[in-house]
C-alpha cells in the first residue's frame, strides 16, 4: 500500500496536469482558428482610433446680410500630452513664454475634453513674436507648435447679446437629450438666444481623422482625414442699426431716470432694468429686441469661471443673463386699457360716443372702497376715446365694475376682458423661437378658485370681486405680461386683427449664400375688429400722442407726425414695495403700420415721464431722421 501511493499520487498530478496542457490547446486552438477573425478586427481597431474636430459654426446675420456672430481665427499654441509627460520640464521653460504659470499648463494638458491623441492648446491669441520665438527655439520645446484655431466671435460684444445667446462646453443634460446626434462630451453647443434656438442649424459636421497608434497610444501616423462640413448661416430679421439704437436708448432712459425722484416718496428711481421690442406688425418679425442689464457673450467662449456665472446671475445685478423681453413678466398698467375698452365695445357695454364724468375718483361697494386717478386728477366728462388721450382710469373702473355686476356678467361672461386680453396673445407664450420663454398670466374666478385650493395659506381668498375686475381694467392685480407679448397685442391692432407668431430669424443659408429653408411668418388667429370697435380705440390712441391732452404728447414734440403719424398708450404700473414700472406701447405710422414699439422700465415713475422718451427716439431712428437724446418730459398717466 506504501508502494501504490507515490504511483497514485503521480498518475493523479499527471492527469491534471495533462488536461491543463489540453484545456491550453483548446484555448489557443479557438483564439487562433474560430476566433481568428473577429479578434483581427478588435486589433485592428485597438490600433486605429478616430479623433473628431469640430466643424466651423455658422454665422448669425442680420437682416441685411451684416455679421452679428461669425468666427476668427486665433493663433494658438498646443503641446504634445506624451511630449509633455514624458519631459515635464518643457512646461517650465514654456511658462514663462506665453506669461502663463505652469500649473495653469498643466491643468490643460490633463483637461479631460482633449483628445489624447492630438495637441492640446495651451495658450489662444498667441502673439506672433512669440510663436517665432517658439519655433526658432525647437530644440528647447520638443512637442510644442503654433496652430491657428477658429473661434466664436461676437463683434458687437453685447450687442443684442439676448437675441443672439452664447455658445458653451455641453452639459450632462444637454449630452443625454443629444447623445443621437453625434455630441459627445467637450463639445460646444449653443446655450442661449438664436445660438441655442438655431443650434442643428449652425453646427457644423466634425472632423474625423483616422490615427494609428502603438501600444501605448503613441501616434504613429494618419491613415485618413474625414474634412468637416461648415454649419450653415442663419439670417434675422433682426436690424442691426435699429437693435443698437433700441439698446442705446434704453440704457439712456434708465440712467435719466435715476437722476429723478419719485413725487410721492422723493426718493431717486432706481430704474435698474428695462426692456424694449420692436416688431413688425406686417408678419411678426422682431426688428430689435433688448434687455437690460445685459452681459457679452465672448465671455462664454473659452468657459467662464463659476464665480463669474455666479455674478451673472446675480439677483443684486438684477440677472444679467434673463432676456426681459421675453421672460420679465410685468403689470401692463394703463397700456392694458386697449383690452379693456375693445372689450366694453364689442360685448355692447358702451358705444363710442358714451361718457362717464371723470371727477377724479368712484366709490365701489359696501363699505365702500374708492378708486383714483393719479394725484386725483378730473377730467370731467369723457367718452372711450377721450378716456385714452387723458388715459382716464376713472372711466375704466366703470368699465370694469360694469362688466362685473350680476346683469352684466351673466350676458357677458365672468372673464369678457380675459378673454380679450388673451386672444391678443397675453398670458401665454407667444411661441417666439427664443428659448425659456415666460407665460405671463391673465388671472379668473377660476384661476383664483384654484390658487386658492392648492395653498390657502398663500392666497386665504378663493373669491373674486368687483375690486379684482376694476383693477384688472386697469392692467393692476395678478395680471402680468411680457414686453414681447405687450408689443404683439399692439402689432395685432394695428394690423387690423392677425396674431403673428414673433420670429427672429428668416432664413437659412448654405456657405455660398444660397437659401437652405425660410422661416416664413406664421398667423396663429384672427381677432375681430370691426370699424365700430377699432375706429374709436384708434381715434384715442392716436390722441395720446398727436393731440395736445395726450399723455404721450410731451416726449413726442417736434416728430413728425403729419408724415409719420403714430398711436399709443402711456401706462403707469403699481408693483409692492417697489418704485412704479413705466411702460409705453406705440405703432406706426397709424393707416399702415410698419413698426410696433414697447418699453418696459422698471422702478422708473410715469410711463409718459420715462418710457415715451425712450419710443421717442426708437420712431426717430425707425423714420430714418435724428435720434432725439432721450430727455425726462413732464406728464401724468
Amino acid at each position: 500500500m506504501s508502494m501504490d501511493s507515490p504511483r497514485l499520487r503521480l498518475g493523479v498530478l499527471g492527469v491534471v496536469i495533462i488536461s491543463l496542457f489540453a484545456a491550453l490547446l483548446a484555448r489557443l486552438w479557438y483564439l487562433q482558428v474560430l476566433a481568428a477573425p473577429e479578434l483581427r478586427v478588435e486589433a485592428q481597431r485597438n490600433s486605429v482610433r478616430l479623433v473628431e474636430s469640430e466643424g466651423t459654426r455658422g454665422r448669425i446675420l442680420d437682416r441685411k446680410g451684416r455679421v452679428l456672430v461669425g468666427n476668427r481665427v486665433s493663433n494658438a499654441v498646443v503641446v504634445s500630452r506624451q511630449d509633455a509627460d514624458k519631459k515635464p520640464e518643457i512646461l517650465g521653460r514654456l511658462a514663462p513664454v506665453l506669461g502663463v504659470p505652469e500649473t495653469e499648463l498643466k491643468q490643460r494638458i490633463h483637461d479631460s475634453r482633449f483628445s489624447p491623441f492630438k495637441p492640446i492648446p495651451v495658450a489662444e491669441d498667441v502673439p506672433k513674436e512669440k510663436l517665432i520665438y517658439i519655433r526658432e527655439h525647437q530644440s528647447d520645446f520638443p512637442g510644442v507648435d503654433g496652430v491657428q484655431l477658429t473661434r466664436r466671435d461676437y463683434p458687437g460684444g453685447e450687442l443684442a447679446a439676448h437675441v443672439l445667446g452664447y455658445v458653451g462646453e455641453i452639459n450632462e443634460k444637454e449630452l443625454a437629450a443629444r447623445k443621437t446626434e453625434g455630441y459627445k462630451q467637450g463639445d460646444s453647443i449653443g446655450k442661449g438666444g438664436v445660438e441655442s434656438a438655431y443650434e442643428s442649424d449652425l453646427r457644423g459636421r466634425p472632423q474625423i481623422e483616422k490615427l494609428e497608434v502603438d501600444s501605448k497610444g503613441r501616434v504613429l501616423r494618419t491613415l485618413g482625414v474625414q474634412p468637416a462640413v461648415p454649419g450653415n448661416d442663419v439670417q434675422l430679421t433682426i436690424d442691426l442699426d435699429l437693435q443698437r439704437l433700441t439698446e442705446n436708448s434704453l440704457v439712456a432712459g434708465l440712467e435719466t431716470a435715476r437722476d429723478f425722484s419719485d413725487r410721492e416718496s422723493g426718493k431717486r428711481f432706481s430704474a435698474p432694468a428695462g426692456a424694449a421690442v420692436v416688431i413688425d406688425p406686417r408678419d411678426g418679425s422682431v426688428v430689435a429686441m433688448a434687455s437690460y442689464p445685459t452681459y457679452d457673450p465672448r465671455e462664454f467662449i473659452d468657459g467662464i469661471s463659476q464665480e463669474r456665472f455666479g455674478q451673472l446671475q446675480d439677483p443684486a445685478g438684477s440677472f444679467p443673463l434673463n432676456n426681459r423681453a421675453t421672460q420679465g413678466q410685468y403689470a401692463p398698467g394703463s397700456t392694458f386699457k386697449l383690452v379693456s375698452g375693445i372689450t366694453a365695445l364689442s360685448k355692447g357695454l358702451i358705444k363710442a360716443r358714451d361718457t362717464v364724468d371723470d371727477t377724479g375718483s368712484i366709490s365701489v361697494g359696501n363699505p365702500p372702497r374708492i378708486f383714483r386717478n393719479a394725484f386725483g386728477q378730473v377730467n370731467g366728462r369723457v367718452n372711450v376715446s377721450e378716456a385714452l388721450v387723458r388715459s382716464s382710469d376713472v372711466f375704466f373702473y366703470q368699465i370694469g365694475s360694469n362688466l362685473w355686476d350680476e346683469k352684466n356678467r351673466s350676458r357677458f361672461g365672468p372673464t369678457a376682458m380675459q378673454d380679450t386680453a388673451r386672444s391678443l396673445g397675453m398670458g401665454s407664450r407667444t411661441e417666439i423661437e427664443l428659448p425659456f420663454e415666460a407665460g405671463g398670466r391673465v388671472p379668473d374666478p377660476d384661476s383664483r378658485k384654484r390658487l386658492h385650493d392648492s395653498n390657502p395659506e398663500a392666497f386665504p381668498t378663493a373669491g373674486w370681486f368687483t375690486g379684482d375686475n376694476i383693477n384688472l381694467s386697469v392692467g393692476q392685480g395678478d395680471l402680468v405680461v411680457t414686453p414681447l407679448q405687450l408689443a404683439n397685442a399692439y402689432a395685432t391692432f394695428a394690423n387690423g386683427g392677425t396674431v403673428w407668431v414673433p420670429r427672429v430669424a428668416s432664413t437659412v443659408l448654405d456657405t455660398n449664400k444660397a437659401p437652405v429653408r425660410t422661416i416664413d411668418p406664421r398667423e396663429l388667429r384672427k381677432v375681430d375688429l370691426p370699424p365700430g370697435v377699432r375706429d374709436p380705440m384708434l381715434q384715442g390712441l392716436t390722441g395720446v400722442v398727436a393731440d395736445s391732452d395726450g399723455t404721450a404728447a410731451p416726449a413726442f414734440s417736434g416728430f413728425p407726425l403729419a408724415n409719420f403719424p403714430i398711436a399709443g398708450k402711456t401706462g403707469t404700473a403699481q408693483v409692492f414695495g417697489k418704485q412704479d414700472t413705466a411702460l409705453f406701447c406705440a405703432f406706426g405710422p397709424v393707416e399702415a403700420p410698419e413698426y410696433a414699439v414697447a418699453v418696459v422700465m422698471e422702478q422708473s415713475g410715469f410711463g409718459a415721464e420715462a418710457a415715451a422718451p425712450v419710443a421717442r427716439a426708437i420712431f426717430d431712428g425707425a423714420t430714418g431722421g435724428e435720434a432725439k437724446p432721450v430727455t425726462r418730459v413732464t406728464a401724468v398717466d
